[in-house]
């Protein structure tokens, strides 16, 4: 399954006092606000990844959100990588 060519894959490596702080359920909201598809997934290092499929407009939007101290815990480092959207996400989920 392919996705629009408008749309894009972001892929956020997020740094920080980030789990056990409500992080991952507030990017689902923030992202379903915007209308992305993705996931939100506690790695055990404890870093989040963030993946997120939609307009790169709304996927920068979702990635300043990170960076903006607006979030719960603290961010202390996003790293992001862009690639083509695969098409193969549904909803947004936390993991």
């Amino acid at each position: 399954m392919s996705a629009p060519a408008d749309v894009e894959r972001l892929t956020a490596w997020v740094h920080g006092r980030v789990q056990g702080v409500g992080f991952r359920w507030f990017t689902r909201a923030r992202a379903l606000e915007l209308g992305l598809v993705g996931h939100a997934t506690n790695h055990p290092d404890g870093r989040v990844m963030v993946v997120a499929e939609g307009p790169r407009p709304a996927l920068e939007q979702l990635l300043a959100w990170l960076r903006s101290g607006d979030t719960p815990g603290e961010v202390r480092l996003v790293v992001e990588s862009w690639d083509p959207a695969r098409g193969d996400l549904t909803g947004f989920v936390e993991r």
